[in-house]
């Protein structure tokens, strides 16, 4: 048996050598599943990333409407869906959506 296994040598630490690269390569920290892991992590993170970036730009023009120069409508806009004002002979009807109202 010791001499099949000498002569076998080279065979059988090149299919250890192989199993353990192999291994290697699809599991761990680096591997290939850990690739796809974090590939998709970083999708999801740029996408929310783009979201956050466009929430930030919408912000942006909000607060440049409220600055120096005051952009009335708007201004007005806020006032009225806030508030719930209307201007002078203006009636503003609120409509509520009653669960009591459905049943009967």
């Amino acid at each position: 048996m010791l001499k099949k296994l000498k002569k076998n040598y080279f065979l059988i630490v090149s299919i250890f050598l192989f199993l353990y690269f192999i291994f290697n390569l699809l599991s761990g920290e680096r591997g290939l599943f850990s690739y796809f892991k974090k590939k998709q992590i970083l999708y999801s993170l740029q996408q929310k990333e783009a979201l956050i970036i466009d929430q930030i730009n919408d912000l942006d023009f909000k607060n440049s409407l409220l600055s120096d120069n005051l952009d009335l409508d708007y201004v007005e806009t806020l006032i009225r869906e806030r508030f719930l004002f209307g201007k002078k002979n203006e009636k503003i009807y609120i409509i509520k959506d009653n669960e009591n109202d459905k049943k009967n």
